[in-house]
């Protein structure tokens, strides 16, 4: 390798590995995290053992057997060899031996029976709250207990003499644990739930109709004022890209001062003597109007300048010809500037249409993806699912699921536009230096 080579690479480097940490690594985790259970309930790390209600109407529907379901949701206190040490251990010999002495192998239904036993003794504590710490020692029932480790909970099932079969252990186990699994669960999942095919249909109403505004009204803005003076073409070309340098809060504050029941428009129209409502919420229709709106401006004030760039780089020897010639300012634009757009067009498609499908920060402060899911888009919801819902399990690897599908999509559009838009023909040699 060249010198020059080298010296070349090492500019490439910092770029390189920047674009490693942030977006491949990234992306891969995200992958590798689709194909798990990982949520709050479960934790990123390793879990824990434990039978709870939900367990209990878990193995039911799995056909666990009643006596084995009515011993493990019981409460039972028995006394045993280790519960007779821990009394030993915080409440003397005498107590313990006495224990022993009357109680040994007896079992209670629950602690309440146990405790009228207890009482029964002479050396028994004085306190009713030490006579419960007392007979709590020997509580052998596995319910809301945690494990943290399979083995003591194994050991545990040992000891309240369920005699299960290794099918019916292995399937206790598997429902008692805790923590993340390796599963492909979530996409099954996704395919099955009709929230989704309605997040992926609102998806696509968003991204097409506020991509025709973006490129559309872009392109607008920017034949408009390239015919304007350069005076005036700066001032409103200053105007229309406001949307996209204020922050996305104060943008949508000032919308929501537009469009509320108590803002500008229905104060306005009140004279006329129509009633006031919001005119983000009240429908869904009027919320799908306002979305489009807010995030069409943010988007063509980009393609705006974009645009006029690449108009300006037209020489203007051909513009002047076709002025000579007799062309019309629609004939210009026909037949000149949009061809001559043609690669600008395809990065702002492309490059809005990736944007689109994974933005949602308009959407999120202005509707929140209502009215009820309206405009509730595949982005949105992924974000819902994984880092924001109101059921406070965030369900870390279905959301990573619905995030790899939005990815696979994103790819899928980048290579039908390149596919459209002839992309080799346009990074090609110009046909007088082949």
């Amino acid at each position: 390798m060249r010198r020059a080579d080298l010296f070349g690479l090492s500019f490439m480097a910092p770029a390189i590995l920047l674009s490693v940490l942030f977006f491949l690594v990234p992306v891969l985790l995200t992958g590798v995290f689709s194909f798990t259970s990982m949520s709050t309930s479960t934790g990123i790390t390793g879990g824990a053992y434990e039978i709870s209600q939900d367990t209990i109407l878990r193995l039911k529907e799995d056909g666990l057997p009643a006596e084995t379901i009515e011993r493990l949701e019981s409460d039972i206190y028995q006394i045993n060899d280790a519960g007779l040490a821990a009394v030993e251990e915080k409440y003397g010999a005498k107590f313990a031996k006495e224990i022993a002495a009357s109680l040994a192998g007896k079992t209670f239904d629950g602690r309440r029976d146990l405790e009228r036993a207890l009482k029964k003794l002479k050396s028994r504590p004085r306190s009713t709250r030490e006579l419960k710490k007392a007979a709590d020692l020997f509580k052998s029932s596995i319910l809301n207990i945690r494990f943290d480790s399979e083995s003591r909970f194994l050991s545990k099932l040992e000891d309240l003499n369920l005699d299960l079969t290794p099918e019916q252990t292995q399937e206790v186990t598997r429902e008692a644990y805790t923590g993340w699994v390796w599963t492909t669960e979530n996409y099954s999942r996704m395919a099955s739930l009709p929230s989704t095919y309605r997040a992926a249909a609102n998806s696509a109403v968003y991204v097409g109709f506020t991509l025709a505004f973006n490129i559309g009204f872009g392109l607008f803005l920017a034949i408009a004022t390239f015919y304007l003076p350069s005076g005036q073409a700066a001032a409103f070309r200053t105007i229309w890209f406001l949307p996209r340098i204020l922050p996305p809060v104060l943008y949508v504050l000032m919308w929501k001062w537009m469009t509320w029941d108590t803002g500008f428009l229905s104060t306005l129209l009140s004279f006329f003597g129509v009633p006031a409502r919001n005119l983000m919420l009240d429908t869904a229709y009027h919320a799908w109007v306002v979305v489009v709106l807010i995030n069409g401006f943010v988007g063509a004030s980009m393609g705006m300048i974009l645009f006029s760039s690449a108009i300006r780089a037209i020489p203007s020897s051909m513009l002047y010809a076709s002025e000579v010639d007799g062309a019309s300012r629609l004939q210009q634009v026909w037949y000149i500037i949009l061809p001559q757009l043609r690669w600008p067009i395809l990065f702002t498609t492309a490059y809005q249409t990736l944007s689109l499908l994974t933005s949602f920060e308009y959407i999120y402060l202005s509707t929140d993806g209502g009215p009820g899911s309206a405009t509730n888009v595949w982005a949105l919801y992924s974000f819902k699912i994984a880092l924001n819902n109101y059921g406070g399990n965030l369900e870390y690897g279905y959301g990573a699921s619905l995030a790899v599908v939005l990815v696979i999509i994103g790819i899928l559009a980048s290579m039908l536009y390149l596919r459209l838009f002839d992309f080799k023909t346009m990074i090609g040699k110009p046909r007088i230096e082949q």
